[in-house]
């Protein structure tokens, strides 16, 4: 796609970093567009510096409203290594965004991700529905560059046979719906649109050029060109051709190449340009929202009553101006905090030194080193770093994303407290987060932070003395973290990393667990009744080795938040152990670095 510049997704399940860059032979194997999708699989500040446009997936039209599961005979080495988890062990892909329940939630993700890459446009990726048009109204006014209309053919043969043959809606309704509530709130102009969902042929292309689409997605017809038979079982690992397997003896069987794609895209172009000669236009910009030109056609009896089709052959009055986006690069959003950041931080960019900054903070400013981050990633300079290289101290209330994708090398420090989405995509960074020294407030009976903090989270670090909201560490895959205390849903699906909870919990922690760990403090002895037991168990610490990894964490804890309830606790280190309990997924029990029970190593050895 790159040869003929045409531009590739990724895919929801992260990128191998090999391919950033072009490959000896001057190819370049590199995705243009990289997707975040509601399981932010391998989403690092690293990934999302490497494209020319990000693309939220909300759903795919193919499963619309549904999420996924990689069973774990999937879940390779490389798989394992590019989505932060461990080889054979299942991952789960939740339906929904946990940072998305509103168009100003998804304003937000926009914001976030325009601040950790600078250029990169930002897609939405909606299913065709009813009503699509409202929802894609909110979308562009929530800073979009492009929308994408998904249909319900095509897509991923792993789906279930009930969403295939009965959920979605085709791409031909989306779209003009989509086409025409735009244009009629004068937001046309300011959006690309983009459809997908089983375009085969020129005709689908101008048709859809026809009904307003700027831009087409063409997803198997390509496999198939490849030699995709649509055996339709990408989940079994028996894929016939060896297109969707890890298998490696199938894996021989596949013969596809560059060549067969770039055959097919230049056949659809030429198809392409005779449909439009035919139609007396030189270019598809020319006919894009002519819906004048089509008409219905009558193929049954004339004494039956036909679809009525007529309403998505309505053309919107609009100028002609507002009719198409023409929009150089993308739709800016306001600045944040960084930019005086990186401003006062030029000798780091410059010279590598090593800096302390110091700003009062509102919940206005939002995602917080973000665009810091995003200087550091570019200028390869995070790996070099040390955790603390750039120190960032905070006096008052940060606003949404603090810390969202931060990388090794930032640390933000900050004395008050934080909203919602603390280290979401955490890449490395570290993150306190405490009340001010003078603050009368008792550290794990309130809260310090908001809801769906280190969504996505890869690595890195978060202290926080006090309570989270909901969600806490949901898809975490990497991150360390200690809190006080935290609401329903703790720890949701999450396949890495160490969370400790000095504090009681909300109901169903740990739903979807399926590796990392957890250990809560149960000083109220109702553990059992909030546990959703489904994938994981809960033992008390039988371990020397897990005792000293929880005591060090927690002694990290204080040190960086100077946390009144974690210095009792390890003061009364002995009756504090006996209150804890370790989480682990069932999947993961054999694959520990160090077994569970001290008596269990003791007997393998």
């Amino acid at each position: 796609m790159n040869r003929i510049g045409a531009k590739s997704v990724s895919g929801e399940g992260g990128e191998d970093e090999r391919r950033f860059k072009p490959y000896a032979n001057g190819d370049n194997a590199n995705s243009p567009i990289k997707q975040i999708a509601s399981g932010r699989f391998g989403v690092t500040a690293n990934y999302l510096n490497n494209c020319e446009e990000i693309e939220i997936k909300v759903a795919q039209g193919a499963k619309p409203g549904e999420g996924g599961q990689l069973p774990g005979f999937k879940v390779t080495e490389l798989i394992a290594k590019l989505r932060h988890a461990t080889p054979g062990v299942m991952l789960i892909s939740p339906p929904p965004h946990h940072d998305i329940y509103s168009i100003e939630d998804l304003a937000q993700l926009i914001y976030d991700l325009k601040q950790i890459n600078p250029v990169a446009r930002v897609c939405v990726k909606l299913v065709a529905s009813a009503g699509i048009g409202t929802i894609a109204a909110g979308v562009a006014k929530a800073h979009a560059d492009v929308i994408q209309i998904s249909g319900h053919s095509g897509g991923t043969g792993a789906s279930p046979q009930t969403s295939i043959k009965y959920a979605g809606a085709p791409w031909e309704l989306g779209l003009a719906e989509v086409n025409q509530v735009l244009t009629l709130n004068r937001l046309r102009h300011r959006v690309k649109l983009r459809v997908d969902g089983g375009l085969k042929t020129g005709r689908d292309i101008v048709i859809g050029a026809l009904l307003g689409a700027e831009e087409f997605g063409i997803g198997t017809a390509s496999l198939v060109a490849m030699g995709c038979l649509m055996v339709r079982q990408c989940h079994s690992n028996t894929c016939p051709v060896g297109i969707c397997t890890q298998d490696e003896d199938l894996r021989k069987k596949f013969d596809g190449s560059a060549e067969k794609v770039v055959n097919l895209m230049t056949f659809l172009a030429e198809d392409v340009r005779e449909i439009l000669a035919g139609l007396g236009a030189h270019s598809l910009e020319e006919i894009i929202g002519r819906s004048d030109l089509l008409k219905q056609m009558s193929r049954g009896s004339p004494r039956l009553d036909d679809l009525d089709l007529n309403p998505i052959l309505v053309r919107v009055d609009a100028p002609d101006e507002e009719r198409i986006c023409r929009t150089i690069g993308r739709n800016d959003v306001p600045d944040s905090l960084d930019a005086k950041m990186i401003e006062d931080a030029k000798p780091v960019f410059e010279r590598g030194e090593k800096m302390q900054l110091t700003y009062a903070i509102r919940n206005i400013h939002r995602a917080v080193g973000t665009r810091f981050s995003a200087h550091l990633v570019r200028g390869n300079l995070s790996e070099r770093m040390a955790a603390d290289h750039v120190t960032v101290q905070l006096k008052g209330s940060a606003g949404q994303s603090l810390g969202a994708f931060a990388v090794r090398g930032l640390k933000l420090v900050v004395f008050g407290d934080a909203n919602d989405y603390v280290g979401k995509g955490l890449s490395g960074g570290t993150i306190i987060v405490r009340p001010p020294a003078r603050s009368p407030l008792i550290s794990n009976e309130n809260t310090i932070i908001g809801n769906t903090v280190l969504y996505g989270a890869t690595s890195g670090q978060l202290f926080a003395s006090g309570q989270a909201g909901e969600r806490f560490a949901v898809r975490n895959s990497g991150a360390e973290a200690v809190i006080e205390g935290c609401g329903d849903n703790g720890c949701e699906y999450m396949t890495g990393g160490t969370c400790v909870i000095l504090g009681s919990v909300g109901d169903n922690f740990a739903a979807g667990m399926t590796g990392g760990m957890a250990f809560i403090y149960d000083d109220r002895n109702d553990f059992d009744n909030h546990l959703n037991q489904d994938t994981v168990i809960a033992t008390r610490i039988q371990s020397a080795h897990w005792e000293a990894h929880l005591q060090n964490l927690i002694e990290q804890h204080l040190t960086a938040t100077d946390s009144r309830h974690a210095a009792m606790l390890l003061s009364n280190w002995k009756e504090s152990l006996n209150r804890f309990w370790q989480v682990v997924p069932k999947e993961m029990l054999n694959r520990l670095s160090h077994p569970l029970s001290d008596e269990k190593e003791r007997e393998s050895a």
